[in-house]
């Protein structure tokens, strides 16, 4: 509705500049014009101005009736996360650690996956780190 008060006023403002023209002699012929076209464009603006909630009724959503193929909108649907990825694994790990992730698996412990780093420290020392990718938990 907005939109369409705005093009009713750039209309408006168009027309009030184009009436004050700096050529008096045009303005004198087009003034009987510009008046029968600004008392056309006002009720065509109220008319349309009118019209535009029922045009915004008509998007909104109504009652799902059961059994039908109508899918409800504007529901949010919880979407499944696996929870870390492998490569935010290894990034945690070394982080973590301050060590370099040489090696990486992945295991399926009762249900979950999990991923099993190991990892090589600056002095020559190997950690293995086992992160439950659905939590990110390090154990």
């Amino acid at each position: 509705m907005t939109e369409l008060i705005g093009i009713t006023v750039w209309v408006a403002l168009y027309f009030k500049w184009a009436t004050h023209t700096a050529f008096v002699a045009q303005r004198v012929k087009l003034a009987p014009v510009m008046k029968k076209i600004r008392q056309g464009l006002v009720p065509l603006a109220l008319i349309a101005a009118g019209f535009a909630p029922s045009t915004q009724a008509h998007s909104m959503p109504g009652p799902v009736v059961p059994g039908s193929n109508v899918e409800e909108r504007g529901v949010i649907r919880e979407v499944p996360h696996d929870g870390i990825s492998l490569d935010e694994a290894v990034r945690m790990a070394e982080a973590q650690y301050r060590a370099r992730v040489v090696r990486t698996d992945v295991q399926d412990e009762d249900g979950r996956k999990v991923y099993v780093l190991k990892l090589l420290s600056d002095g020559g020392r190997v950690i293995t780190v086992r992160i439950d990718a659905a939590t990110g938990r390090m154990r």
